[in-house]
C-alpha cells in the first residue's frame, strides 16, 4: 500500500479590508489549517484618489513566508483577491503608479457616457458581465481619457493576485477567473475580447496570457528567497477571484445548487456548465464568471457586509467602540420589519457615513427612520436578507431550476442573525458553512495542481468530512412574505 505524502501550503488571501496567511495541511484524508499571519488592508487617499497601498501588501506576503519557515517545507503558495482592479507595469517591469480602488469615484463620468460607443446590452452579449462602474474595463476607459500618459508606459496590466504573485516570481500572467471580471473577457471565445480593446482603442499588448487555475506558474524568484533567507517553493494561479476559490469549497453534493457567499460582498448564484448570456439575465444583470474546471459561475453581485463594517466605522469615530456581536444583540432586541434599504442603492457604494445614508434613504422613501445603532443594523440584515430572496427568484427565472437548499460560506455566516433572516426570507433551508470558503478553496486547487487531490469534487468531499455546517430552518413565512412584498415597492422608489 502507497503511503500518502503530507503536503503544506500557504494560502494568501486578500479581503477588501483584511489579509491574512493560512498555512494547510493535507495528510491524505482531511485538510487542516492554521493562521501563521494576519494583516490589515487598509486604502489611502491621495489627492482625492483612493489607492490599495499594494507594496505594504506585497511587505505582509513577505512575513508570511518569513513566518512559514518555523513549520518546515512547504510545498506551495498561491494568492487570491477581490477582482476588477489592476497594476500598471512599464516595459522596465516596474510598477507604474499604486492600484487605484474600485469605490474611487474616477469611473463615474465614464459609466454614464458609456452607451455613445457601445449599448450596454452589446457589452454584456460580450462579456456577460454584471453592468458595474467599478469594473476594469471602465477603469481603463478613465484612465485613457484622464491620464492617457500612463496607459502609454505600460507594458502589461496585471490584476490584483497576478500582480502580487509578480512581485514573488517576476512571471506575467492573466489567470482565467480573474480575467472574467473585468468586462473585457469574452465568455464565448475564452479570451481577451479582441472586439471591446479595438473599439476603445486600448492597447492589445498590455494584456497577458490568460491560464487556467491550478497552473503552476513558476517559483519564488532568486532575488525574493535571498532576501528573506527562504528556500524556493512553487507559485500556483489558483481561482485567484476570491469567489471562485470560495466556490470550490462549497460542500454541494447535488448538481444543482444555489450559494451564497457572505463578506465585504455578497455573491448569491449556482454553478453551470456554460454562461448564461440573454435578454433575460442581462435584464436582471447577472454576471458570468469563468469557474473551476471550465464551469461558469452565474452570480448576482450585492453589497453586503460592507454596510455593516462601514457603519461600524463610523461609530467608531464618533467614540462608540461596538463590537459586531453587540452590534447583533442589540439589532436581535429591536422590532421587526420597521424599514427597508435597497443594498445595491448607489449611494451606499463609496466609503463614509453609510448610518446618515441610510436615514436619508428611509426619509426619502417615506418609512421609518432608523434612530438607534440596533435598528440600522436590523434594517441592514433584514434588507440584505430580502435582497437574497429577490435575486433568488432572479436565477431560477434565468436556470429554470429549483434551489431548495443554499449553502452560506465565508466569514458573514458568523453572524447568526443574517443566517436566520436569510433562511426565513428565502425560505429555504440554510447550509452554513465552512466560515473559510476562500482560504479552503485556495488550498485545494494547490492540491490538485500538486496531485494531492483528484479534482474539485474530491475537495468538496474532504471539506464536508472536515468542516462544521450548521443548518438553519425558515420560520414566519406569511411575515416574511408581507415585508418581501413591501421591500420590493421601496426598492422601486
Amino acid at each position: 500500500m502507497q503511503t500518502k505524502v503530507e503536503k503544506k501550503v500557504l494560502a494568501i488571501d486578500f479581503g477588501a479590508s483584511s489579509g491574512r496567511a493560512m498555512l494547510g495541511i493535507y495528510n491524505g484524508e482531511t485538510i487542516k489549517y492554521e493562521e501563521i499571519h494576519r494583516f490589515s488592508n487598509d486604502p489611502v487617499v491621495v489627492n482625492n484618489t483612493m489607492y490599495w497601498d499594494v507594496l505594504r501588501l506585497l511587505h505582509e506576503i513577505k512575513q508570511s513566508l518569513i513566518k512559514s519557515k518555523k513549520y518546515g517545507k512547504i510545498d506551495s503558495l498561491a494568492i487570491d483577491t477581490w477582482g476588477v482592479d489592476f497594476g500598471l507595469i512599464n516595459k522596465e517591469g516596474d510598477l507604474i503608479e499604486n492600484p487605484i480602488h474600485y469605490r474611487d469615484l474616477r469611473t463615474v463620468e465614464v459609466f454614464n457616457n458609456i452607451e455613445k460607443y457601445i449599448s450596454l446590452g452589446e457589452l454584456y452579449s460580450i462579456t456577460g458581465n454584471q453592468i458595474m462602474n467599478i469594473n476594469t474595463l471602465f477603469q481603463l476607459l478613465s484612465l485613457k481619457e484622464n491620464k492617457s500618459e500612463l496607459l502609454n508606459k505600460t507594458d502589461s496590466i496585471l490584476l490584483m493576485p497576478d500582480l502580487l504573485s509578480y512581485f514573488l516570481t517576476n512571471k506575467k500572467y492573466s489567470e482565467v477567473t480573474i480575467a472574467s471580471t473585468t468586462q473585457i473577457y469574452n465568455q464565448k471565445e475564452k479570451s481577451w475580447s479582441s472586439e471591446l480593446i479595438d473599439k476603445f482603442k486600448i492597447p492589445k499588448n498590455i494584456f497577458k496570457d490568460i491560464v487556467k487555475s491550478g497552473t503552476i506558474v513558476g517559483e519564488i524568484s532568486d532575488e525574493v528567497a535571498k532576501e528573506l533567507s527562504i528556500d524556493k517553493l512553487k507559485v500556483i494561479a489558483v481561482a485567484g477571484h476570491d469567489t471562485q476559490s470560495a466556490l470550490i469549497a462549497t460542500p454541494a453534493e447535488d448538481e444543482d445548487f444555489a450559494f451564497l457567499s457572505c463578506g465585504t460582498w455578497s455573491l448569491l448564484g449556482s454553478e453551470e456548465n456554460s454562461p448564461i448570456i440573454n435578454e433575460k439575465s442581462y435584464k436582471y444583470n447577472i454576471t458570468n464568471e469563468v469557474a473551476h474546471e471550465n464551469k461558469t459561475s452565474f452570480l448576482k453581485n450585492i453589497i453586503g457586509l460592507w454596510l455593516v463594517q462601514e457603519s461600524r466605522r463610523q461609530w467608531i469615530k464618533e467614540g462608540k467602540n461596538l463590537s459586531f456581536s453587540s452590534l447583533e444583540k442589540m439589532a436581535e432586541e429591536t422590532e421587526e420589519f420597521k424599514c427597508f434599504i435597497d443594498p445595491d442603492d448607489e449611494i451606499f457604494v463609496s466609503s463614509g457615513n453609510i448610518p446618515q445614508r441610510i436615514k436619508n434613504y428611509c426619509k426619502e422613501t417615506k418609512q421609518y427612520i432608523p434612530k438607534t445603532e440596533g435598528e440600522i443594523i436590523r434594517c441592514i440584515n433584514e434588507s440584505l436578507a430580502l435582497k437574497y430572496r429577490k435575486s433568488l427568484e432572479e436565477l431560477k427565472d434565468c436556470t429554470n431550476k429549483n434551489y431548495n437548499t443554499i449553502h452560506m460560506i465565508g466569514g458573514g455566516i458568523q453572524s447568526e442573525l443574517l443566517c436566520k433572516m436569510t433562511s426565513s426570507a428565502c425560505n429555504r433551508k440554510v447550509l452554513a458553512g465552512p466560515v473559510e470558503a476562500t482560504v479552503l478553496g485556495n488550498i485545494s486547487m494547490q492540491l490538485i495542481a500538486l496531485g494531492s487531490i483528484e479534482n474539485v469534487q474530491e475537495a468538496r468531499h474532504i471539506i464536508k468530512k472536515s468542516e462544521e455546517i450548521k443548518e438553519y430552518l425558515p420560520k414566519d413565512k406569511e411575515k416574511w412574505d408581507k415585508a418581501y412584498e413591501r421591500f420590493k415597492e421601496i426598492i422601486k422608489c
